[in-house]
């Protein structure tokens, strides 16, 4: 059995980790179940309404995933080199800490308990500040340090010089020049050369044009500074791993204070997480009792529309220990037990619950047994199904279990199914577990009216609408609507006395109310639908079959191409005939073929077309056999293959 499923928790749990920021938070979440300690379950209840509180107050926490961090403190424990964009990460963590540090210190000011929390962050602000200065837009920043900060001068001042160099080059050579302007060729700066003029600059050849008129030279004076330029970027380097070293040793120093930052944010996730919900639902903070009692006052399912759910009283508890609801089809019995079981299984995951007001007792498990269970593959029809999960909640529940059942005996034998599901009832009842159960035979309303610490209810039905009112009335048995919704429907008298015998006996058709549906002259009123009748197809009157509309001998045109043929055999009763065309006989349907001449204006009355389709040989074995036993064959030839 899969309880949470079948409540309707799984998509609860899924609303729920849509509102948590960090992958633990929502993990956790995806493992809740039910608390089982009373003392854990008050606190987990009290931080579900302190953080709503909060919300309400302050608006939404300053929380950020921190997933990312686990790794990058493992990096800096290994004395790898942290990146100025991992650092950045770091510092970004801290700066959430000092966020929420702020947002829990206001929320004190209320007296909230939540908000002293704030005592296990720590900020690590001098690590903060650090990373901040000198780690900027994912790189270390000019001013990281003096040294630094005088190096990247320098490498600016030696990169203009070599420019200007290129261009007082290129101003006092200009006869010499492919154009006006220095280029860059792998990353040397170059000046463009005629190619006759080559040996006129000083300096090294770095690259020429793709049609060699033009070689781009690297001057002898530039060449020096690039030299400097050089010295100064490994200068350069140098300081800037010092620099992330340094803050890479702060990090893994700051380690456990971080992994505590950390495990905090992410308790405070999960805690306001469960605030969110109790906003977005509309929910209130359920009271916990241990004396097996549950008080729901206007409860919904929580996934129904607040505007459109008929809110719920329930009430169990004290001699009660069983409910029995009966009640028309679509009534609301499934919803309404489902209803019970969600809110009492979200106050024991320490969530607020979808009602007015709320008394709810701790159950050590919850059981269910709804839809149909069917499973091809395990060859179980509705029934098994049904009577496998109940022999399996029957074997695990103890007196302080919630069990509720749907259509409790059905999908066999009504007479069986009865007697099956008083029995299912009677070990509800010895068990001394909670339990809430729907069914339809009367017989098991008869038993729970007579039996000890179990109680009907009812769904009730609008007479007038014939429409449910989804609402539940607890110590009243469900009367049958069935017949009733049939009287009220137009079903005749009769046929309605035959359905009360039949259900009830002869004495209860006296009994029963039929509805006075007679009209003004004191005539059964009945709606005259207009008759509908049968049409048979007409038999078509016979012209001829197609056989007879090409004889042999006929002359025709065969389309497209417009030849011109002899019938050899009439149209078949597919549409199909043979014509001899040229030297050859082909099949072709009838529509393809127009005729051209009769063949009683071609032949005489008497003519022997064999003398036309059939060759000599096949004439001469025809005329043998026409005399005597011969073993010779007459042999066809369709489109120039022998048949």
């Amino acid at each position: 059995m899969n309880t949470e499923k079948q409540i309707e928790f799984d998509k609860i749990k899924t609303m729920w980790a849509d509102l948590a920021v960090t992958e633990y938070a929502k993990e956790k979440i995806e493992k809740t179940e039910i608390i089982l300690d009373e003392k854990e379950l008050r606190r987990a209840l009290l931080d579900t309404t302190n953080s709503r509180r909060m919300i309400e107050e302050l608006g939404n926490p300053p929380v950020q995933n921190v997933t990312e961090i686990t790794e990058v403190l493992a990096i800096a424990e290994r004395g790898d080199c942290l990146t100025p964009y991992q650092l950045e990460r770091v510092g970004s963590v801290l700066a959430a800490v000092e966020r929420l540090i702020d947002y829990l210190r206001r929320g004190q000011k209320d007296g909230n308990p939540l908000a002293y929390y704030d005592e296990n962050l720590d900020p690590l602000n001098e690590l903060r500040d650090e990373i901040a200065r000198q780690i900027r837009a994912e790189a270390v920043d000019d001013r990281a340090s003096k040294e630094l900060l005088n190096i990247r001068n320098q490498i600016m001042t030696t990169e203009d010089a070599m420019k200007q160099k290129a261009e007082q080059i290129i101003r006092s050579n200009k006869d010499c020049m492919a154009d006006s302007y220095y280029t860059m060729r792998n990353g040397r700066v170059c000046v463009p050369v005629k190619k006759e003029y080559k040996f006129r600059i000083p300096g090294s050849v770095i690259d020429k044009s793709s049609t060699g008129s033009t070689f781009f030279i690297e001057p002898v004076g530039v060449a020096k500074l690039l030299e400097e330029l050089q010295m100064l970027k490994i200068e350069e380097e140098n300081e800037v791993y010092r620099i992330l070293y340094t803050l890479t040793a702060m990090v893994s120093d700051a380690k456990a204070s971080i992994e505590e930052d950390i495990r905090m944010i992410e308790k405070l996730d999960y805690i306001f997480s469960k605030g969110k919900l109790s906003i977005d639902l509309g929910a209130v903070e359920p009271r916990i009792n241990l004396e097996r009692r549950i008080d729901l006052v206007k409860a919904r399912h929580p996934l129904m529309d607040k505007s459109m759910a008929v809110p719920l009283n329930f009430n169990l508890g004290g001699d009660t220990r069983g409910i029995v609801i009966t009640g028309p089809n679509t009534g609301g019995k499934t919803v309404a037990i489902k209803t019970v079981m969600i809110n009492c299984y979200m106050a024991q995951c320490g969530l607020h619950v979808t009602a007015e007001d709320a008394d709810i007792c701790m159950n050590s498990g919850y059981l269910s047994d709804i839809g149909d269970g069917q499973n091809l593959s395990e060859n179980l029809s509705t029934f098994s199904a049904h009577i496998k999960n109940v022999m399996d909640i029957l074997s695990v529940i103890n007196r302080d279990s919630l069990i509720i059942m749907d259509e409790l005996g059905s999908g066999t034998d009504p007479a069986e199914g009865m007697g099956i599901a008083v029995a299912i009832l009677e070990e509800l009842r010895k068990s001394e577990a909670n339990f809430l159960v729907t069914t339809h035979y009367p017989e098991v309303k008869d038993y729970a009216d007579r039996t000890d610490h179990i109680v009907n209810a009812r769904m009730t039905f609008d007479k007038e609408t014939l429409r449910p009112t989804y609402k539940m009335v607890i110590g009243e048995a469900g009367e049958s609507c069935a017949f009733y919704i049939a009287d009220r429907l137009g079903m005749s008298e009769e046929m309605l006395r035959t359905a009360v015998e039949a259900a009830y006996g002869k004495d209860a058709v006296e009994s029963f109310k039929f509805h006075d549906r007679r009209d003004e002259e004191g005539q059964t009123s009945k709606k005259q639908l207009p008759a509908k009748k049968i049409t048979k197809m007409k038999k078509q009157k016979q012209t001829g079959g197609l056989g007879e509309k090409f004889k042999i001998g006929d002359s025709v045109m065969v389309y497209p191409d417009k030849k011109i043929g002899i019938v050899c055999e009439p149209v078949n009763e597919k549409g199909i005939m043979r014509v001899q065309v040229a030297d050859r006989k082909i099949y072709i349907n009838h529509k393809r073929v127009k005729l051209h001449v009769r063949a009683e204006e071609l032949y005489p009355a008497d003519y022997d077309f064999s003398i036309i389709f059939d060759s000599v040989k096949n004439r001469k074995v025809r005329h043998d056999m026409g005399r005597k036993l011969t073993d010779e064959i007459i042999v066809y030839e369709d489109d120039g293959k022998n048949v």
